[in-house]
């Protein structure tokens, strides 16, 4: 795309610098005063495996951002989205970080996607004293301890797991099987689960792993299996969490399989055409992307039919959207000349915010912005406008 928002890719050179050596790297600039945009930074999946996450988080957001400038920007400002593509691998996170926050002086960082990717930015974040903005990602390590600079719009996934076992177990599900993403993701997830099942004095029936943006689950698949669970939550991207899914089912389970929002429902369903996706369960964070009655959600629809040739709506993209609100909404508290820190002020400034049917709170030491967590379970159709 043209114009004021662009998908830069990023070159592929050595990717072995160490986090303090990129440290020292980051110049400590930001958007100048009296510039006639505001900068952006963005970090994501735009191609491999997990692309579809990245892309259909920025098309959310751009649907919004693009809104924003046809009525003149913030404070006379145009907004533009610089989005470099990290295949959700840490190391190109690492690397475009330092060149969004050196070469491409962004004022903020936004809508980074995975916990991994995230984690490995964090100490640049931290030096540079760069805001980070609605990471996709519940991970504990961006709420605890906390970070004066990461600030979240969505719930954590020990509040999405939580809701998750909690409805297993009231159905009569007590034997759980866990499959997690082998990285820090899957970690926090596991970890999620066990705090959640130790709750109702349960533990895991199985654990299995799979490596991140991998599809070899068949060994994880039959190492469940033999367990006899009547549940497996899965802590993995859509890629890994269908290839589960087919060889599981090829092995003859009728185990409730439940996955957490950041598998991209979307992504989910495209991967299990012919109703394989039929019957398993997601935790959403956000409200359900095609219920006009809720006033946000109205004008999500409006923006994207507007943007795009032939819509195409979904939770991933709507969460890119409520994050380019709260983006937006924080940018113009800020001011005409904003400062990083003044940024960070007019976030916790935020008290009981509506946008519309979606309601967020922050607070000087408050930086999750909503709770809200929803279960939905897929069917052999597509949800529709």
């Amino acid at each position: 795309m043209q114009g004021w928002f662009a998908v830069l890719l990023p070159l592929l050179g050595s990717l072995t610098a160490s986090p303090a050596a990129a440290v020292a790297a980051v110049p400590q600039t930001a958007t100048p005063a009296g510039s006639a945009e505001l900068v952006l930074g963005q970090s994501a999946p735009l191609s491999g495996p997990s692309a579809q996450l990245g892309r259909d988080y920025r098309e959310g957001a751009l649907a919004w951002f693009e809104e924003v400038n046809r009525r003149g920007g913030i404070h006379g400002r145009k907004l533009r989205l610089v989005s470099l593509d990290d295949r959700y691998e840490p190391a190109l996170t690492l690397r475009n970080t330092r060149q969004l926050i050196g070469k491409e002086r962004a004022f903020a960082l936004f809508g980074y996607v995975g916990t991994p990717t995230v984690k490995a930015i964090l100490p640049l974040v931290e030096q540079a004293q760069i805001p980070l903005v609605a990471p996709l990602t519940g991970a504990r390590l961006l709420r605890e301890p906390f970070r004066p600079m990461v600030f979240n719009l969505r719930a954590s996934y020990q509040a999405e797991i939580d809701r998750i076992v909690d409805d297993l177990v009231r159905a009569g599900r007590h034997r759980i099987a866990v499959l997690h993403q082998e990285d820090a993701f899957g970690e926090d997830g596991l970890r999620a689960t066990r705090s959640a099942l130790a709750r109702h004095g349960l533990q895991p029936v199985a654990i299995a792993g799979v490596k991140r943006n991998s599809t070899a689950t068949e060994g994880a698949a039959r190492q469940v299996h033999q367990a006899d669970p009547s549940a497996v939550v899965i802590i993995s991207a859509y890629a890994s969490s269908a290839a589960f899914s087919r060889s599981l089912q090829r092995l003859g389970s009728t185990a409730q399989l439940m996955n957490v929002s950041f598998v991209g429902t979307g992504g989910l369903q495209d991967s299990l055409p012919g109703g394989q996706a039929s019957g398993i369960g997601v935790s959403q964070v956000v409200p359900f992307p095609w219920n006009r009655r809720v006033p946000v959600v109205a004008e999500y629809l409006r923006l994207m039919r507007q943007k795009q040739t032939t819509a195409r709506y979904g939770f991933t993209s709507l969460e890119g959207f409520l994050a380019a609100r709260l983006m937006t909404e924080g940018l113009q508290r800020a001011g005409a000349n904003p400062s990083r820190q003044a940024l960070v002020r007019a976030f916790e400034s935020m008290h009981q915010l509506d946008l519309g049917g979606y309601k967020l709170s922050l607070g000087p030491r408050d930086h999750q912005a909503s709770d809200f967590v929803d279960l939905t379970f897929l069917s052999t159709q597509r949800w529709g406008p």
